[in-house]
C-alpha cells in the first residue's frame, strides 16, 4: 500500500517528483495539463523522456494522472462532448507516454437524460478513448452523488467499466469522501467490509486500480463533495483506519487530495499522518 498525494506539475513535469519526494511521497497524482481549461499542455517526447529517466531514479514509486473536471462525454452539449473525447485521449496519451498507472476521470453527467442512454454515452465514448491508446488504464472515479453525476455507486460504475468494452484497462479509483457522503459508511470495519463486499460484486476487485483517501467536511449520505485534512473531518482517524484496514487494499497506491493546512493541497504532515493510520491499519 503506497501512499502518496497530488502535486503540482507547474514547472514540467520533473518539477512533480521533486515536490512529491519533498513530501515523503511513495506515489503522486498529477494533473496533465490545467484542471479547468481544454487547452494541452504541448509536451515534447524529450519532456517525456526526461520524466521517465527521473522518476525510475526516484523512491516515488508510480504516478496517476488526473483527467480535467470539465470532462464529460454525456453532456447534451455536442461541442462539450467533443472536447471531453479529445482531452480524455489525450490524457490517455500522456499517461502511456509517461508510464502512468491510470488516468482517473470523473465520469459525468447527463442532467435530466434517462441512465441507461447516459452511462452508455460515458462507457463508448471512454471505450474509444481507450481503443485509441495503448497502455495506460481509465479509472472511474466514484462521486458523492451530488444533481444527475454518473458514478455514486458500485453498480454505476461496473455498468461504466462493461460499456466501455470490458476492455482490462478500465478500472475504478475510490475516493473516501466520496463514498461517505455518498451513503456508503466505512468507519468501521464490519461496515466497510461489507461495502467492499458490495464492490467486489458488483465489479470484482480486480477492477479497483487506486485509492483517494480524504476526510470529509459532510456527514454521511450528504451527497456534498467536501474534502476535509485527514482527521479534521466526518471520517476520523479511527474511521481512516478502519477503511484502510481492508486487505482488498493491500497492493493499492493510495492519494491524497486533502486541501492542507493553507489551502495549497496535501503537505508534508498529511502524508506522515496517511503513513502513520497506514501502519495501524495493516495491524488491525
Amino acid at each position: 500500500m503506497l501512499i502518496g498525494a497530488h502535486v503540482s506539475s507547474s514547472g514540467g513535469l520533473v518539477k512533480a517528483i521533486d515536490r512529491a519526494e519533498a513530501l515523503g511521497c511513495e506515489t503522486m497524482q498529477i494533473f496533465n495539463q490545467s484542471p479547468r481549461m481544454w487547452r494541452p499542455t504541448a509536451y515534447s517526447e524529450a519532456d517525456f523522456e526526461r520524466f521517465r529517466d527521473r522518476l525510475a531514479a526516484s523512491s516515488v514509486e508510480s504516478v496517476f494522472i488526473h483527467a480535467v473536471y470539465l470532462i464529460n462525454v454525456a453532456s447534451t452539449d455536442a461541442d462539450v462532448r467533443r472536447k471531453s473525447l479529445a482531452s480524455l485521449t489525450h490524457a490517455l496519451r500522456v499517461g502511456d507516454a509517461i508510464g502512468a498507472g491510470g488516468v482517473i476521470v470523473h465520469p459525468g453527467s447527463g442532467k435530466e437524460r434517462a441512465l441507461d442512454k447516459t452511462l452508455e454515452m460515458i462507457g463508448t465514448a471512454c471505450g474509444k478513448a481507450l481503443a485509441q491508446t495503448e497502455r495506460c488504464p481509465l479509472l472511474f472515479e466514484n462521486t458523492a452523488g451530488a444533481g444527475g453525476t454518473i458514478g455514486r455507486s458500485f453498480e454505476e460504475l461496473g455498468r461504466l467499466v462493461e460499456l466501455a468494452g470490458a476492455d482490462e484497462r478500465a478500472g475504478v479509483c475510490l475516493d473516501s469522501c466520496h463514498l461517505l457522503a455518498s451513503g456508503y459508511e466505512i468507519r468501521d470495519m464490519a461496515a466497510r467490509a461489507a461495502v467492499i463486499d458490495e464492490c467486489e460484486r458488483d465489479l470484482g476487485t480486480h477492477r479497483l486500480m487506486a485509492l483517494h483517501l480524504n476526510d470529509s467536511m459532510t456527514p454521511l449520505g450528504s451527497n456534498r463533495d467536501r474534502h476535509a485534512n485527514l482527521g479534521d473531518g466526518e471520517i476520523g482517524e479511527q474511521g481512516i483506519v478502519a477503511f484502510l484496514s481492508d486487505k482488498r487494499f493491500r497492493e493499492l497506491p493510495v492519494l491524497l487530495e486533502v486541501p492542507g493546512p493553507e489551502k495549497k493541497g496535501p503537505d508534508k504532515r498529511q502524508v506522515e499522518i496517511a503513513k502513520r493510520l497506514r501502519k495501524r491499519a495493516l495491524a488491525a
